[in-house]
């Protein structure tokens, strides 16, 4: 009986994936992977100076000024109230609870009728070695009107009210900017402030003694005009029943938060106006009131506009490495079409060459652009690594025509960064449209490819 040959199947052909393209397919999968050390340390990196920046800027705002809250004016006036206690008595020898009324001092607040706001904000940036904080000089002028104050709606007896010693408060959280004596006007009156505002909850700010001008305000218009310094942005509380806030700048990226938006704004390269109007509705604190002043609700009523730049350079920084493993996938892929469909044969070892110069290009414009324009910097890191990229390639893939897709390849990559942290409320709708045009090229050209019966040649 004749044995029958049994063939030997070649290791390179048949079967599912030939074993060099699985083999191939899992390195290049875990080069990439490796590839995310270097992409982590040099997002540690970006951490480390942009906590360093932080405390530089916190530095200069802490002896140039904080970021400003304007309360008030407020008018507060003190009055007696009687309350029951009890204290212990010795009567005939034992301890007994007696009832004894006592008298205390309290002060009851009220807030204006209308409140006008008129502001020139200049803003400028300060220095503190490479870092740069955003400042700025202010001038306010306060107008409007208050009703004479109402104690029987308080249900407080008139004949205590200490109207000798009302005040108008002015809360402002920081007044080392402010260089002159401030005076408060009634009419064509002037009252000196003092620092201090008089009412628990509110420490910082300034008052005025107006005594018993108080008891009849009614016709009598108030004005503040004040000038200030301050970093960062500059809050308003609506404490009138209507309120008009008005505000002009040459910054060109204002970022207006809080829980009222302009009413009118125009934001140009120049500059910025805007108006806010704004009634005592959407507040949750009353117009008068004889108990303690509401710290909390005040702060939760705030609104105004910030001066910081919607997204610096760091935070692009940051942006454009999420980017990272992505991008060394789609040039990975490249290279590895030109091995399937090609006869070249490409090393691990040039791969991570590759990935390495990649990676370089995101601490490259981490560190340039402390020193010149987000756009600039991004211009000398790519201009860079494709140029190193491309060079490199040409000895690798042997042909210039090969040389040139790689060229091309990167140029449109880190032309859809760009572009993409550029738009920053259109970038995810960018990148999906982007990774559906990677995705359909690579379909178009693997469409002819026999996946059950690929060698690498």
């Amino acid at each position: 009986m004749n044995a029958q040959a049994i063939p030997i199947p070649d290791p390179k052909k048949g079967g599912p994936i030939s074993q060099q393209v699985a083999l191939k397919i899992g390195s290049v999968f875990a080069i990439a992977l490796v590839l995310l050390i270097p992409l982590s340390m040099i997002q540690s990196t970006l951490e480390e100076r942009l906590s360093r920046r932080n405390e530089a800027v916190a530095d200069i705002t802490s002896s140039w000024g904080k970021e400003q809250v304007l309360v008030g004016p407020i008018l507060v006036i003190p009055y007696r109230h009687t309350y029951k206690s009890f204290k212990d008595t010795v009567i005939k020898g034992e301890i007994k609870k007696t009832e004894v009324l006592e008298t205390a001092t309290a002060r009851a607040w009220f807030l204006p009728d209308e409140l006008k706001v008129e502001g020139d904000i200049q803003p400028e940036k300060l220095h503190r070695g490479i870092y740069e904080a955003v400042v700025y000089r202010g001038r306010l002028k306060l107008s409007g009107h208050f009703s004479p104050p109402d104690f029987q709606a308080l249900k407080i007896d008139g004949t205590q009210v200490l109207w000798d010693d009302a005040v108008v408060a002015v809360g402002v959280t920081d007044l080392r900017g402010t260089g002159e004596a401030l005076q408060i006007f009634f009419g064509d009156k002037p009252f000196r402030m003092a620092p201090g505002t008089g009412l628990d909850g509110l420490a910082m700010g300034v008052r005025a003694p107006i005594g018993s001008l108080s008891k009849s305000l009614l016709g009598r218009p108030f004005s503040l005009d004040m000038g200030f310094k301050g970093s960062g942005g500059i809050n308003f509380a609506p404490v009138g029943i209507q309120n008009s806030i008005k505000l002009g700048s040459p910054w060109p990226d204002p970022s207006f938060k809080g829980q009222f938006l302009p009413a009118e704004r125009s934001v140009t390269p120049q500059g910025f106006n805007a108006l806010w109007k704004v009634s005592y509705y959407g507040r949750s604190y009353p117009q008068s009131s004889g108990a303690g002043y509401p710290s909390e609700q005040v702060q939760g009523s705030l609104f105004g506009v910030s001066f910081y730049n919607a997204v610096d350079s760091y935070r692009k920084v940051e942006r454009a490495i999420k980017y990272g493993i992505l991008f060394l996938t789609l040039v990975f892929a490249v290279f590895f079409l030109f091995e399937t469909l090609a006869s070249l044969r490409i090393h691990p070892v040039q791969y991570v060459l590759v990935g390495a110069a990649m990676c370089l290009f995101y601490l490259a414009l981490l560190s340039l652009s402390e020193f010149m324009s987000f756009g600039g910097s991004y211009f000398v890191a790519c201009a860079a690594a494709i140029l190193v990229i491309t060079l490199y390639s040409r000895a690798v893939l042997h042909s210039g025509a090969k040389t040139l897709v790689i060229g091309a390849e990167l140029c449109a990559i880190y032309g859809f960064l760009y572009v993409a942290l550029q738009l920053q409320d259109y970038s995810l709708l960018l990148g999906t449209v982007g990774l559906f045009a990677v995705l359909s090229a690579i379909m178009y050209a693997t469409r002819d490819l026999d996946w059950y019966n690929l060698e690498v040649r």
